[in-house]
């Protein structure tokens, strides 16, 4: 099995709420101080679920990573935790893309790489929460694609596939090869071991640019955008309490109840 995981780097979801910043003329989000980025975490369930498949039946595990000023500490984390192989799309020519050129630029990357059985995503990035690159890739390369996943099970050149549906989970199998984002619902990804790290801090990620992937910087990053953002910012949030004070609990309960009805919660 020849498996490619596409992973992020994004400022860390845990951060405190209040050391994310935005810049206003910029629309962008200025990383926190003293807050070191992270491989998305839905991108690690990804890594875990090629590391399953690896376990069951063998074969070969690349991982890519596309942006700018890319950490080898934090992309180099796949390695770690068992993927073969680590490519970086790096160059300031993909920064600030969006859905479509990133997804153009991930998947001229992966027909560069050529043999590919499985495609996995992270069901989204923790940082903008798009869910819209995995099954971008799926189109430009014109393989099916099957999202939400939380079980794979791989048989006969097929893909059996568990989906998170609002009410449970759905069954579907997709003929290989095909591209699946993966959920968190397929549980914890393992932890890097030492050997795992060690192994990881000798191997070097292979690095390509815009040329070596035989696209034009036109046609991704910021000048491929197919999207523009208008505004970004940050949500006011304000309460308001308001204590019910009545000669009963029955009194203040009928009182209650008037209040949630004129602000129509009830």
């Amino acid at each position: 099995m020849n498996i490619i995981v596409c992973v992020k780097q994004v400022i860390d979801p845990e951060a405190p709420p209040a050391s994310f910043k935005i810049d206003p003329s910029s629309n962008m989000v200025v990383p926190p101080s003293g807050v070191p980025p992270v491989i998305s975490p839905f991108d690690e369930n990804a890594i875990e679920a090629a590391l399953r498949i690896k376990d069951a039946q063998g074969g070969k595990i690349t991982a890519i990573s596309l942006g700018v000023n890319l950490l080898r500490d934090v992309v180099k984390k796949p390695l770690s935790m068992g993927a073969d192989e680590l490519i970086l799309l790096e160059d300031e020519a993909f920064a600030d893309g969006d859905s479509w050129s990133t997804a153009y630029a991930l998947a001229m990357a992966i027909k560069k790489i050529g043999e590919y059985d499985l495609i996995f995503c992270g069901r989204q990035a923790a940082d903008w929460d798009g869910g819209q690159v995995g099954s971008g890739i799926a189109e430009i390369l014109g393989v099916p694609s099957v999202t939400l996943a939380k079980k794979i099970d791989v048989t006969d050149g097929k893909a059996r596939v568990e989906r998170v549906t609002a009410d449970g989970y759905e069954v579907i199998e997709a003929s290989l090869p095909a591209l699946i984002t993966v959920s968190n619902e397929l549980g914890e990804a393992r932890y890097p071991t030492i050997r795992g790290i060690m192994a990881a801090k000798k191997k070097e990620p292979i690095v390509w640019k815009p040329a070596d992937i035989g696209v034009e910087p036109a046609q991704i990053g910021a000048t491929g955008r197919r999207t523009k953002l208008l505004k970004l910012f940050q949500p006011v949030r304000e309460g308001k309490c308001k204590i019910i004070e009545e000669e009963s609990p029955e009194e203040a309960a009928v009182s209650l109840a008037l209040k949630l009805r004129e602000a129509k919660i009830l």
